[in-house]
């Protein structure tokens, strides 16, 4: 009977436990995502009212953070972009090949690169590349104390890091973005036009024909969100750094992993809005 009651315990401790961790957890994941939208709230407060009290956001930092994160990502990109589009027209000459359908493939090569994978592609890079970056920059700032420094300055942080690096990203990405619907569509067509036999003025006609503005806006809106999630992502786990070089690598990967999930979902809902 003793034995019983005790193993009924640590059942009950075990449960309680694991409802413990569950609720820490819920609890941080509240607490990050406020964090993140205080850090887009305050950051628009800067770039629209900082002028009127003197502090505006640095032209020349934004254009720095635009240079690193998005020119600089610039020959990746196209490099995958242009995979992208000779994989989707291989794959899709193929398949519609068995339906005697080829010749639309066009149609779907051109909606599926500028509504889905040029932006996710670029998404998926800019958070690789430039959200890690973005990220262990900030928490190294923070581990030399630089962010407390800036403070006894009296220059406000998110002012000073946050913003411009914001900003460059929801600049950037739907730049990348349409690069590479360009460089997709590029790379398709050196496919596509010998294996259906269509001239290089037919392949662009067709892919005109095939896409509308909406396409192509629709593709672009989502990199503008993807950029900014990039962004708060990095810096929201940049800032909540813990633990010296160690710390730096945790968060870093942290913001990757994170970043990327939040592009695909965001990607699924999207494609569930857009196809109610």
């Amino acid at each position: 009977m003793a034995s019983a009651r005790r193993a009924d315990s640590g059942a009950v401790r075990a449960l309680a436990g694991g409802f413990e961790r569950l609720g820490r957890s819920t609890v941080g994941a509240f607490e990050f995502v406020g964090f993140g939208a205080t850090l887009c709230w305050d950051s628009a407060y800067w770039l629209l009212i900082g002028s009127r009290r003197n502090q505006r956001v640095r032209a020349a930092a934004v254009f720095a953070e635009a240079m690193e994160g998005g020119v600089a990502a610039i020959p990746i990109i196209a490099m995958l972009s242009l995979t992208i589009g000779l994989m989707l027209a291989l794959q899709g000459v193929n398949a519609l090949e068995a339906f005697g359908a080829e010749q639309q493939v066009v149609f779907g090569v051109a909606l599926g690169v500028t509504r889905e994978f040029a932006p996710l592609i670029t998404g998926i890079l800019v958070a690789g590349r430039s959200g890690s970056a973005l990220a262990a920059r900030l928490a190294t700032m923070i581990i030399n104390e630089e962010v407390d420094a800036l403070r006894v300055m009296g220059i406000n942080p998110v002012r000073f890091l946050v913003a411009p690096s914001l900003l460059a990203m929801a600049i950037m990405v739907p730049a990348l973005a349409l690069m590479a619907d360009l460089v997709g569509l590029l790379g398709a067509g050196v496919y596509i036009v010998p294996a259906i036999d269509i001239t290089p003025a037919g392949y662009l006609e067709q892919t005109i024909q095939s896409i509308s503005i909406d396409d192509v806006l629709h593709g672009l809106t989502k990199s503008i969100v993807f950029g900014v999630l990039i962004a708060t992502i990095a810096i929201s786990q940049g800032s909540a750094v813990r633990g010296g070089a160690e710390g730096v690598g945790r968060v870093t990967t942290n913001a990757v992993v994170q970043s990327i999930s939040a592009i695909v979902v965001t990607d699924m809902i999207f494609v569930y809005i857009a196809t109610l």
